[in-house]
C-alpha cells in the first residue's frame, strides 16, 4: 500500500500529520504555522489559517506541476516598413491572447503566488497550428485577422502571428502555502470552514478537486478553476443559500451537505462536471434529538455522517448520486466532537475526550463499521524532534504566515522565551473555540505573565565587547540555552512601565511536543480525505479496543438487474439496485431496498420498505427467465407490483434470498414455519407461506390481505393442504404425493423432489379450394401456431420449459388423447374458430387443430419427503385448532383415476402415515373436502355433489355416500367445508353457500349464490373464507390474470356469508391453503381459467 497522510490539528492549532508506512506522528516543519481547520483529498490538503486566509500543501511527487503561459505577437504588412507592430484601429493588440481580445504583452505576465518559479525565458513557438514546424521564425499568415493561419507566406499575407511560451513550475509542494487573494474581486473571507472533494466523479486521469468555503456570515462559496495544472484555482464565486450556513462538507463524488446555524441540513443537487456548484438546494431535517439540531456534517462517496448538539453519532441511510438526501438516521454509538469520511468511506472523529478514533469494519456492504478505535498517540523520534525545530539550532525562525501574531502587532515589547516545563495545570482544558481569534480564545485559559524581574546576567556582547539593545524580534540565544533552565526576563524600554501587551511566539525551542502534550496533543480536527486505509489493513497506530462494541450498525449489498419499466413504452430498464440493512441498539433489524436508474439524463430512485414488503416471488416475463416480483401492499392496491430480472439463475435465487432474510428479521419470522402458517401455491408452483399473527381473524383487528407477508418455501407443487397439528400434505403436478417434513426439530429434512410438466402447443390450418388445408390463415384467424386461445403464437422453437430450473425430457409429439377425438394424424376439426372441435371430418369444417405435447421435469431439494405409490388427484386434511387433541389426523384424497382413499395413521409426529384405505363409490370423483365434525363432501366427475355419512375417529371411513342436488343449471367443480358451513365454485366460477346445514341434517338444504369470478375457495375450521380470484376492481389490463387471494369479511355466527371482500395480493394464485388455527383450503383438480371475466368478487 502506498503512503498516505491523515492530518490532525490540536486546539492550539499546531498541524500533525500521520504516515500510514510509517506510522508515526510528525508535526509539520513551520512550526509556526497555526491553521484552524485542515481538510484533505487525493493528493493535496486545505486548510485555513489562524489569519483567516486559505492554504494548500500538495503531496510531493514525482510529476512536477507545470502551466504554459503564452501570448500572441500579431503584426500587419505595409508598403513602406513590411510587416510591422503598427496595426490598424480596428485590429487586435500588438500582443494578445488567441482570440485578439485581450491584450498581453509580456511584462504583463506575473507569478500567480510565490508558490511557483520561472522555468526559463520567453522563447518562440517554432510549431504552426496545424502541427507543423515552421521556417520563417514561427511567424503564421493569413489575409487578415481573423482568418486561417498557415505556414505558408503568399502574395496577399497581409497579416502574421507567432506564439510566444514560458512555462511555469510550482515549487512549494509538501509544503503550507498561502493561496493568493483574488485581484480585483474581494476574495470571501474571513472563511470559517472549507471542504474539498469531486475528484471521484471523473474517470480521467487528470482529476481535479472542487473546494467549497463558508464565511463567518454564513455564506457559500466556490473555489472556480482548480485544475491539475492550476491546483491553487482562479477565484471564488458565491454560491446562493436560503440562510446562513455554520458548516459544509462534499464528498469525492457530487455529494455535498451543509450545517445551518438552526441545525437543520443542506444538501446540494445538480452537482455534475458540467455543473460544479450544482442547481439547487434541499433542505433535510436534521437527526431526531429532543434539544438543539447538528453541529457537524461529514461526507463521503455514498455515505453521510452528522453530530447532534449532544455529541451523538447519527448514519444517514440510502444516500448516493441518485438519492443525494438519503431516507433516515441511524443512531450510532460513541460521543464525538466532530468526524471526517476518508477515502473508501472511513470515518475518522475527534472524540468527546478530544483523543483521535477510527471507525473499524468500514465496507462496501457494511458502511456503518462496527465500532470506534483509538489512534495511538507515537510521538516523533529525536532525530525527528529536531528536524522539525524542536531542537534550537542557533537561529531564530521566522514567523509563520498562519499565525495571527507578528512581529508587527507585539508593539515596542520585546520578547520572554523559555525553556521550564509546563506544569500539569498548564494543559489547557478541552473546548472547541468559538471566537474568530482561534488562538486568543486558546490561551484564554492560560496563567496571565507576571511582570518580569531584571535576570543578574549581562547582556550579550557585540563585537566591541560592548552591550547591544536588543532589537524588537531579537532573542537572548544565552538565556534560552540555560543549563539551569531559569526564565529569561523582559527588559523595559527605558523607564517605561510593564508593557501593555505580551506575545509567546512558537519558535520551536520547547523541549517537550506542547503544552500538555505528554499524553498526546489535545486535539480539535482531523482529516482522512487523503489517508487510503481499508478494512484490511493492519495498522499498528490503531490501537483495537478490548471488547467488542454492539453499536447500531448499516449492511449495505449492492448489484446491476433490470427493471420493468411500469409506464408507457414498457420496457427493460438497466438500474442498479442496493439492499440496506440497519440495527437498532435492541438488535432490531429493518431494510430498504433501492433502485437507481437514469431517465433523460436525470438521477432517479425507486426504494422499498422491507418491512412493506408481502411477498416475493419468481415470475414468468417476456424475454427473461430470471425475473422476480416484488409486491407491496401499495403495489397490490395500485396492482404493479415491482418487477426486476437479475443476470442468471443464480443471481436471482441470491437475491430473492438475501430480501427474503431481510423480510424475515424485519418481522422477527425465524426457523421453518409454526403449525398455525398459512399455505399457498401459485400458478407457477412455488410454495408460499404466511406466519399469521394472534389478530389475524379478529373481527375488530382484520389484518388486510394486501399486507400479509408470504413467504416461499422450497419446493414445487400444484397444491397443499395443512392445519394446526403441523400436517403438511401436497400433490405435485405429476400427481405425485408429497408431505412436509421441515415441522420437526430435526433440520436434516432434506431431500430430492421431483415433479413433472405437459406443455402443449396447437398447430392451427385452415382450408382452401386451391391446397387444401393449409397453414395460411386469414388476417383474423388465429397464428398457425399458438396457446390454446390462439391469442399467443407458440412454435416449437420459441416454447420453452417454465423456467430454467426445468428440462426436457420428451421430444414434441402429436397428442391423440384430446378430448374431443382425433383422426389418425391427430387433427381435431371444427367450423372455425373458436368452436367446439370434434375427431370427424364434415363438408362444413373449414378449420383444424391439432394438439403437440411435450413433457419436462424439475429436480430440487426440499423439505417434502414423496408418500408412494398412488398417484393423487386431490388431497384433504381435516382442519381443526390448535389445542386439538386426536389419535390420528383424518387425511383423504383421490387418486388420478378418481378413487377415493383415506389415509391411516398419520399423526404430527407421523405426518406420511402407514397405508392408504380404498373407500367405494360408484364412479371416479374429482373434488373432495373434510371439515369439522368429519364431513366429508366430494363431486364426481360427472359434477353431482355427495355427501359421505357416518364418517368418525372410530370409523375414518363412513358408511355410504348421499347424493346432493347441484345449484340449478350449474354444474360445480370444487368445494370446501368448514366447521358449519359448505362453500363451492362452479364451471363458470360462481361461489356458492349451503343452507340449512345442521348437526340433525349435515346435508343441508339449498345453495346461495354469494358471488362471481372465483376460481378456488377456502373454508377454515372457523368457517372464514377465502377465495382466488379471477379479476379484482382496480388491476389494469396489462395484468389481468387470475389469482388474487380475497378475504370475505364479517363472516361470523350471525352472518355466516359475510359482508364483503377484502382484495389482496394478486401473484397468479393457483391454490390458497389456509390451515391452523383459523383456516383450510382444497386443493382444485384443474388449474385456472385463462380467460379473464369483467365483474370483480362482489357480495351476493
Amino acid at each position: 500500500m502506498s503512503s498516505s497522510l491523515l492530518w490532525a490539528v490540536d486546539v492550539y492549532g499546531k498541524v500533525y500529520s500521520l504516515s500510514t508506512t510509517r506510522g508515526r506522528w510528525e508535526r509539520d516543519e513551520d512550526t509556526l504555522l497555526e491553521l484552524k481547520r485542515v481538510t484533505a483529498g487525493q493528493r493535496c490538503s486545505w486548510g485555513i489559517g489562524c489569519d483567516h486566509h486559505v492554504y494548500l500543501n500538495i503531496d510531493p511527487g514525482e510529476v512536477p506541476i507545470r502551466y504554459r503561459e503564452e501570448t500572441y505577437e500579431n503584426q500587419r504588412w505595409n508598403p513602406v516598413d513590411g510587416f510591422t507592430d503598427v496595426l490598424l484601429p480596428t485590429d487586435r493588440w500588438a500582443w494578445s491572447d488567441l482570440t485578439g481580445v485581450t491584450a498581453q504583452p509580456l511584462h504583463s505576465f506575473l507569478l500567480p503566488s510565490d508558490s511557483w518559479e520561472w522555468e526559463g525565458d520567453w522563447y518562440v513557438d517554432q510549431v504552426c497550428a496545424g502541427g507543423d514546424p515552421t521556417e520563417t521564425g514561427g511567424w503564421e499568415y493569413a489575409v487578415d485577422f481573423p482568418a486561417n493561419f498557415s505556414r505558408e507566406k503568399k502574395w496577399n499575407s497581409c497579416v502574421c502571428r507567432r506564439r510566444w511560451i514560458r512555462d511555469r513550475i510550482y515549487k512549494a509542494r509538501g509544503s503550507w502555502t498561502k493561496i493568493p487573494l483574488d485581484h480585483p474581486k474581494q476574495p470571501p473571507l474571513p472563511l470559517s470552514d472549507i471542504s474539498c472533494g469531486g475528484w471521484e466523479m471523473s474517470d480521467q486521469p487528470g482529476r481535479y478537486h472542487f473546494l467549497w468555503g463558508v464565511s463567518q456570515q454564513g455564506q457559500v462559496w466556490f473555489r472556480s478553476g482548480i485544475l491539475p495544472q492550476v491546483p491553487e484555482g482562479q477565484c471564488w464565486e458565491e454560491v446562493e443559500a436560503p440562510r446562513e450556513v455554520a458548516q459544509i462538507s462534499a464528498g469525492p463524488g457530487d455529494l455535498l451537505w451543509a450545517v445551518l446555524w438552526d441545525g437543520q441540513l443542506l444538501v446540494r443537487t445538480g452537482i455534475c462536471l458540467d455543473s460544479p456548484t450544482g442547481s439547487s438546494w434541499v433542505v433535510v431535517d436534521s437527526p431526531p434529538v429532543k434539544e438543539g439540531g447538528t453541529i457537524h456534517v461529514a461526507v463521503g462517496v455514498s455515505v453521510v455522517w452528522a453530530i447532534t448538539k449532544d455529541y451523538k453519532v447519527w448514519f444517514r441511510r440510502g444516500v448516493n448520486s441518485h438519492n443525494p438526501c438519503g431516507s433516515g438516521w441511524i443512531s450510532i454509538g460513541g460521543e464525538m466532537m466532530m468526524v471526517d469520511v476518508g477515502l473508501n468511506d472511513q470515518v475518522w472523529g475527534v472524540g468527546e475526550d478530544r483523543g483521535l478514533y477510527f471507525r473499524k469494519g468500514v465496507t462496501p456492504s457494511e458502511p456503518s463499521g462496527r465500532g470506534w478505535i483509538p489512534v495511538s498517540w507515537s510521538p516523533p523520534f529525536p532525530s525527528l524532534l529536531s528536524s522539525a525545530g524542536c531542537e534550537f539550532g542557533g537561529q531564530v525562525t521566522n514567523a509563520s504566515h498562519g499565525s495571527v501574531l507578528t512581529c508587527e502587532d507585539s508593539g515596542d515589547t520585546e520578547l520572554l522565551l523559555t525553556t521550564t516545563p509546563p506544569r500539569p495545570q498548564d494543559t489547557p482544558k478541552a473546548f472547541i473555540p468559538t471566537s474568530d481569534s482561534f488562538i486568543s480564545s486558546l490561551v484564554a485559559d492560560r496563567e496571565p505573565l507576571r511582570t518580569p524581574t531584571p535576570s543578574p546576567k549581562k547582556p550579550p556582547q557585540g563585537k566591541d565587547g560592548e552591550a547591544t539593545p536588543a532589537p524588537m524580534c531579537n532573542v537572548d540565544l544565552e538565556a534560552a540555552q540555560s543549563p539551569h533552565g531559569e526564565a529569561s526576563s523582559l527588559g523595559r524600554a527605558g523607564d517605561m512601565g510593564p508593557p501593555t501587551s505580551v506575545a509567546t511566539y512558537p519558535l520551536g525551542l520547547e523541549p517537550s511536543l506542547g503544552l500538555g502534550e505528554e499524553d498526546g496533543p489535545v486535539w480539535a480536527w482531523i482529516s482522512g480525505g487523503g489517508c487510503d486505509v481499508d478494512h484490511t489493513a493492519q495498522m499498528t497506530w490503531l490501537r483495537p479496543a478490548g471488547t467488542e462494541e454492539h453499536s447500531p450498525s448499516v449492511w449495505v449489498r449492492k448489484g446491476s438487474m433490470r427493471w420493468w419499466r411500469d409506464w408507457k413504452p414498457y420496457r427493460w430498464v438497466d438500474v442498479g439496485v442496493a439492499l440496506e440493512q440497519s440495527t437498532n441498539v435492541n438488535g432490531k433489524r429493518d431494510a430498504i431496498f433501492f433502485i437507481y436508474f437514469t431517465q433523460y439524463d436525470e438521477k432517479k430512485y425507486l426504494h422499498v420498505f422491507i418491512s412493506d414488503v408481502t411477498v416475493l416471488v419468481p415470475v414468468l416475463k417476456e424475454n427473461s427467465h430470471h425475473a422476480f416480483a416484488v409486491y407491496t401492499s401499495d403495489s397490490t392496491k395500485q396492482r404493479w407490483p415491482l418487477i426486476l430480472a437479475a443476470q442468471t439463475e443464480k443471481d436471482m435465487a441470491d437475491w430473492l434470498s438475501l430480501l427474503a432474510g431481510c423480510c424475515c428479521e424485519a418481522r422477527g419470522i425465524r426457523g421453518t414455519p409454526s403449525r398455525q402458517a398459512l399455505w399457498s401455491v401459485t400458478s407457477k408452483g412455488d410454495v408460499m407461506v404466511h406466519e399469521p399473527s394472534p389478530c389475524l381473524e379478529a373481527l375488530a383487528h382484520t389484518l388486510p390481505c394486501d399486507m400479509m407477508f408470504w413467504l416461499q418455501v422450497p419446493g414445487h407443487l400444484r397444491c397443499v393442504e395443512s392445519n394446526s397439528l403441523g400436517v403438511v400434505w401436497g400433490i405435485g403436478y405429476d400427481g405425485t404425493a408429497w408431505v412436509y417434513s421441515g415441522s420437526g426439530r430435526d433440520r436434516a429434512t432434506l431431500h430430492t423432489q421431483t415433479d413433472g410438466r405437459t406443455v402443449y402447443i396447437y398447430e392451427n390450418q385452415r382450408w382452401n379450394p386451391m391446397t387444401g388445408y393449409t397453414d395460411k390463415l386469414l388476417p383474423t384467424d388465429r397464428f398457425p401456431w399458438s396457446d390454446d386461445n390462439g391469442f399467443t403464437e407458440c412454435t416449437k422453437s420459441t416454447t420453452h420449459p417454465p423456467s430454467p430450473q426445468w428440462s426436457w425430457v420428451t421430444e414434441w409429439a402429436v397428442d391423440f388423447a384430446f378430448s374431443g377425438g382425433t383422426d389418425k394424424e391427430g387433427w381435431q376439426y371444427a367450423a372455425d374458430f373458436p368452436v367446439t372441435f370434434h375427431g370427424n371430418k364434415s363438408l362444413k369444417d373449414f378449420v383444424r387443430r391439432r394438439r403437440w405435447v411435450r413433457k419436462c421435469k424439475i429436480t430440487l431439494t426440499a423439505p417434502w419427503q414423496e408418500v408412494p405409490p398412488i398417484p393423487l388427484s386431490d388431497i384433504t386434511v381435516l382442519p381443526c385448532l390448535a389445542q386439538s387433541s386426536m389419535e390420528q389426523v383424518p387425511v383423504w384424497g383421490l387418486s388420478d383415476k378418481g378413487d377415493v382413499l383415506c389415509r391411516l395413521g398419520v399423526t404430527p409426529q407421523n405426518p406420511a402415515g402407514s397405508s392408504w384405505l380404498h373407500v367405494g363409490t360408484d364412479q371416479p370423483f374429482k373434488s373432495i373436502s373434510i371439515g369439522g365434525g368429519h364431513q366429508v363432501w366430494a363431486i364426481a366427475r360427472d359434477r353431482a355433489v355427495f355427501y359421505r355419512g357416518s364418517v368418525s375417529a372410530s370409523n375414518p371411513a363412513g358408511e355410504c355416500w348421499y347424493h346432493i342436488p347441484s345449484p340449478p343449471k350449474q354444474s360445480l367443480r370444487q368445494l370446501s367445508v368448514g366447521r358449519t358451513s359448505v362453500y363451492a365454485v362452479d364451471e363458470n366460477s360462481n361461489l356458492w353457500y349451503r343452507q340449512g346445514l345442521t348437526p340433525s341434517y349435515p346435508q343441508g338444504s339449498a345453495w346461495e349464490l354469494i358471488s362471481n369470478n372465483v376460481t378456488k375457495v377456502s373454508v377454515g375450521p372457523l368457517d372464514q373464507v377465502w377465495v382466488i380470484a379471477d379479476w379484482v376492481p382496480g388491476c389494469p389490463s396489462e395484468l389481468s390474470v387470475p389469482g388474487a387471494v380475497c378475504h370475505r369479511l364479517g363472516v361470523g355466527p350471525m352472518q355466516p356469508k359475510g359482508q364483503s371482500w377484502d382484495y389482496g395480493i394478486g401473484v397468479r394464485y393457483l391454490c390458497h391453503r389456509r390451515m391452523g388455527t383459523l383456516w383450510v383450503c382444497r386443493a382444485p383438480t384443474n388449474p385456472p381459467r385463462s380467460s379473464i371475466s369483467t365483474h370483480s368478487p362482489v357480495c351476493a
